[in-house]
């Protein structure tokens, strides 16, 4: 049986749990279509970033 050979430090223990406080990812209702999507990231619908066409927009199936 694996046993550990030193204690874990409160530092160490600290950076695992570290993970734990992290929140959801936020999202925010795009301005021209309405959909949810991440902040500084494309909207994958209309293929938008600031104002300008960056990708072809998907064909809605």
């Amino acid at each position: 049986m694996a046993v550990p050979k030193r204690k874990t430090s409160r530092m160490k223990r600290g950076f695992r749990r570290s993970a734990d406080a992290l929140k959801q990812p936020a999202y925010v209702e795009d301005k021209d279509s309405g959909e949810l999507r991440r902040p500084h990231h494309i909207d994958l619908k209309s293929g938008m970033y600031r104002g300008r066409q960056i990708l072809e927009p998907k064909e809605s199936i």
